[in-house]
């Protein structure tokens, strides 16, 4: 009998998280299901951290929308709010390709600079006026 009323504690706990989700569970359930292998099972919190990640994007990318002065919302909108969301791939491989030439430069920076010091110390030059007019 105990385990009865537990059961139906849970149940009242699960009932009251539905109410607070910003969709159906069973649908985000049934969408998951259908991404996923087979062999896959999913706990209920994850269950319901999905249904709330899903209600923040939404809530983001309507956060965006509003951002325009217009009062009627447009695909064309919709396609730029939801931009970083549907080619996260791409920026990704974006980010990767910026973060290689920015090592390349500092690789390049790092390379001038010790040619400057060796250069520097081999000419050292008592007036340093006159070299700093050849800079300029």
């Amino acid at each position: 009998m105990e385990t009865e009323g537990n059961g139906d504690e849970i149940e009242e706990y699960l009932d009251e998280d539905d109410e607070k989700l910003p969709f159906a569970k069973a649908e985000v359930v049934r969408l998951m299901k259908q991404h996923l292998d087979d062999d896959k099972m999913i706990r209920e919190r994850v269950k319901v951290e999905m249904n709330k990640f899903l209600g923040d994007v939404l809530a983001n990318v309507c956060k965006q929308l509003n951002d325009y002065p217009y009062s009627t919302v447009e695909y064309e909108m919709l396609k730029e709010s939801t931009y970083p969301y549907t080619n996260i791939e791409r920026i990704n491989e974006e980010k990767i390709r910026i973060l290689k030439h920015l090592d390349a430069i500092k690789a390049d920076c790092d390379a001038l600079s010790m040619d400057v010091k060796a250069t520097l110390k081999i000419n050292d030059k008592p007036n340093q006026e006159e070299e700093e007019d050849d800079l300029f």
